[in-house]
């Protein structure tokens, strides 16, 4: 916002109606060609009067209520730092319920997700099948999406919160190389300079035997239950990538909670489905275990919709910088709840991940500002 009294800010207003569609021009009735006497003896502009300088012959007569509201600053970037928090918390809760299997979780998930947004799907008016267009993209969307979480959670449950965070973390990176296949965006040196360092945080996580020999000192678990966390990990980044640039396909063409509908309308007979063929169907025995498994669902909805309407407000690069807080949730969480402190190599692979993801972000970010 610039400062009070700037002689260029009537017309910045006025344009600013014009992009949005809103009427520049009240519709003066008949009879109406003089001025009102009583309106300027009020000072107020009257029917037909420009609010802007309040001229007669002035062609922007919108009424000062057409003023559109700016968004609040930074608003964006809080709303990004909260759904930060509310995932992190949501994870935490992931790892503390070890009785129940991760398909399982994300099944109760999906439930208690669906009774949110078919409220809010009705009082929007947005239908339950999409656009007809649009309807083989969220169709994809909510496969892809769900078979993510459920390795989301089976990577929070098989290895270290601050491990499967960072992992996950890399997914701007593969978003980059799925853009440049399926949309044919550019992909340049910097973008594969980003994804070799990506590689390498992930190869400093996994600290494969064949490099680091035997030694797997600081894991809290067994190195195959840890490798088959990251693998799941990793198929969680590359099927979120590829969720992304589906949502960036579509656009602005399908509200939000249409979006995630289709996310828990197809994760729970899929869930169901692995849950069966798994054999590893069970109630939580534990009431505690079912206070998490509600709030994991309700968390998750609310850290959706906060990114979601983080990126309607700010650009990708801010959100993308605040993003990173995930990382050190998941590491501040890991020390405090677990009493586990993360090795080095999963500092160092976690900085690697960081810098190669936000980077990546951000040069789209500065491609697209251009």
């Amino acid at each position: 916002m610039g400062p009070p009294g700037n002689a260029t800010e009537p017309a910045v207003e006025a344009a600013e109606l014009r992009e949005s569609g809103l009427p520049l021009t009240d519709q003066t009735p008949s009879g109406a060609g003089e001025e009102p006497a009583d309106a300027e003896a009020a000072g107020a502009p009257g029917r037909g009067r420009c609010w802007l300088c309040r001229s007669w012959s002035c062609a922007s007569r919108a009424e000062p209520e057409a003023k559109k509201k700016a968004p609040c600053p930074g608003l964006g970037l809080f709303y990004t730092l909260l759904s930060a928090f509310l995932f992190s918390v949501a994870s935490l809760f992931v790892k503390k319920v070890q009785d129940v299997h991760a398909v399982e979780i994300s099944a109760f998930r999906c439930v208690f997700q669906m009774l949110v947004i078919i409220p809010c799907l009705i009082y929007r008016k947005t239908g339950f099948i999409g656009p007809k267009g649009q309807r083989i993209f969220l169709l994809l969307r909510g496969v892809l999406g769900s078979t993510s979480m459920i390795l989301m959670y089976y990577a929070f449950q098989t290895t270290s919160l601050a491990d499967a965070t960072v992992i996950a973390f890399s997914c701007p990176v593969f978003t980059s190389l799925f853009a440049w296949i399926f949309l044919k965006e550019k992909y340049s040196p910097w973008d594969a300079l980003f994804t070799l360092f990506t590689i390498t945080g992930v190869i400093l996580i996994v600290r494969p035997p064949f490099l680091f020999g035997s030694n797997t000192s600081g894991m809290e678990e067994s190195y195959p239950i840890h490798l088959k966390g990251t693998f799941a990990a990793i198929g969680h980044a590359i099927l979120a990538a590829m969720t992304l640039v589906i949502l960036r396909k579509m656009g602005k063409s399908v509200d939000y909670f249409l979006s995630i509908w289709f996310y828990v309308i197809l994760g729970l007979p899929e869930s169901i489905i692995i849950l069966f063929v798994l054999g590893e169907w069970s109630l939580p025995y534990c009431g505690l275990d079912r206070l998490f498994l509600i709030l994991i669902g309700l968390l998750g909805l609310g850290g959706q919709i906060f990114i979601t309407k983080a990126l309607q407000l700010e650009k990708a690069g801010p959100v993308a910088l605040m993003k990173t807080m995930d990382v050190v949730f998941a590491f501040i969480f890991q020390i405090i709840f677990f009493n586990d402190v993360p090795t080095w190599w999963t500092v160092g692979g976690a900085l690697c991940v960081v810098a190669s993801s936000t980077g990546a972000a951000i040069r789209k970010w500065l491609q697209s500002s251009k």
